[in-house]
């Protein structure tokens, strides 16, 4: 049975005006606040919370203080030319050892991306390929894109040069996570350094001395990114000397990733492990269950992310939370930005914070 979610008051406001304002009801100005509350009979609160959605969405613009706000004329030829097609270039997403056929799976947090772009009144697709699947390398991302027609693309945790090339691209480009550095390109996406400060003392007030950090590739190479240079400072602002054994080097692979973690608990064994992605989190809870490691009691252990899927662990897990509603309403605004040929290149993030669980404790010392 499909499931389906039941639409809040301003969310049913919104679409009411959405479908008024496509069919061409409304020329020049849109009426004034009271007279819509008055027609819809819904509250002001509720009207103006629809009206802001619609103007993140291109349909309506300010109108200056104390005045209406202007509609936006549909474009001679019906409201189908006002939508983009907008394509979304995932780091990865197909498992591992799956055959082409098999469908790319994305995150919750880019169904809400998919969903709200396609409410605001765009086509959205997920491109057929992954960064993964073509090894990152510019050279055959650019030879897929330029085969996949689309007016507009959102880049999932793309690397420094891939990001540099899809700048440097005429298309509006959003890169959502990712090493966008100085580049002039639109970027959104948590903060997460206060997050990751945060962890790593925390861990250091318990003790911990040997933590390692265990993230991809395009978060390592050519330098480590923003939060891992953090994390890495605050090692060693605690005197700690760091290196290649606290931000590893690794296959990225499910056999590449037991591999590291059997080597990492061979010889010196890490007392505390941040790991980058749910997948790995269960992988690594799978490995340490396997030795007879407990968690907190053996090896301490923070996510870098939540989802549902851990929601069920007990004890509860430590985790870096953020919000995804202000991310999505930023792309849906960058969005209306390019249906209006206006260039967006801003970054905007977004606060995460760091959420101690019971899956860290003091360290180790066995």
């Amino acid at each position: 049975m499909k499931s389906f979610r039941r639409l809040s008051i301003s969310e049913q406001t919104t679409a009411h005006l959405r479908e008024r304002l496509r069919s061409g009801q409304w020329g020049g100005h849109l009426p004034g606040v009271m007279r819509l509350c008055a027609e819809m009979q819904v509250s002001q609160t509720t009207l103006r919370a629809a009206l802001c959605q619609l103007e993140a969405e291109g349909f309506i613009t300010p109108g200056g203080r104390c005045r209406s706000r202007c509609v936006v004329p549909v474009p001679t030829g019906g409201a189908s030319r006002r939508a983009l097609r907008v394509g979304i270039l995932l780091f990865d997403g197909r498992p591992e050892g799956q055959p082409r056929a098999t469908s790319l799976i994305p995150s919750p947090m880019l169904l809400l991306v998919q969903h709200a772009l396609q409410a605001a009144g765009h086509e959205v697709f997920f491109a057929d390929k992954s960064q993964t699947e073509m090894c990152h390398e510019v050279r055959n991302i650019s030879r897929h894109i330029a085969g996949t027609p689309a007016d507009a693309w959102i880049v999932v945790s793309g690397s420094h040069e891939v990001l540099e090339w899809f700048a440097a691209q005429p298309l509006p480009c959003l890169a959502l996570y990712g090493r966008s550095g100085d580049l002039p390109i639109a970027r959104t996406g948590p903060d997460k350094v206060p997050a990751y400060v945060a962890a790593t003392r925390r861990l250091l007030e318990f003790g911990h001395r040997r933590i390692v950090l265990i993230t991809r590739r395009p978060r390592r190479k050519p330098t480590p990114g923003t939060v891992e240079r953090a994390f890495l400072s605050e090692l060693e602002a605690h005197g700690i000397v760091t290196g290649d054994y606290h931000l590893p080097d690794w296959e990225e692979t499910p056999k590449g990733f037991h591999n590291l973690l059997d080597s990492l608990f061979r010889s010196t064994p890490p007392t505390a492990l941040i790991i980058n992605e749910t997948a790995r989190v269960i992988a690594a809870m799978q490995f340490l269950a396997s030795r007879h490691l407990d968690v907190p009691e053996h090896v301490s252990l923070v996510a870098t992310d939540f989802d549902q899927s851990l929601a069920w662990c007990h004890p509860s897990l430590a985790h870096m939370n953020w919000s995804p509603a202000p991310i999505v309403r930023r792309i849906v605004r960058w969005a209306a930005a390019a249906r209006l040929a206006r260039a967006d290149r801003r970054t905007l993030n977004f606060p995460a914070a760091f959420v101690t669980g019971g899956s860290i404790g003091p360290a180790s010392h066995d």
